[in-house]
């Protein structure tokens, strides 16, 4: 998975009743694009350290 700052990041949840989270990626720690990322979360505007699962999807901008 890469990224850049300003991409969205898409996490899908594997339950049903679970709500799908989506962010902006503020900074990328990995080497050549690779997480993890800061995500600053829209819901909450929480920032986070994410390192990002199977069910996570980089749109970029």
């Amino acid at each position: 998975m890469h990224a850049t700052v300003g991409d969205q990041i898409v996490i899908r949840s594997a339950h049903v009743d679970e709500k799908v989270r989506d962010g902006e990626i503020l900074e990328v720690r990995g080497p050549d694009g690779e997480p993890p990322f800061l995500v600053r979360w829209a819901d909450t505007g929480h920032e986070a350290l994410v390192f990002p699962g199977p069910d996570a999807v980089v749109q970029h901008r």
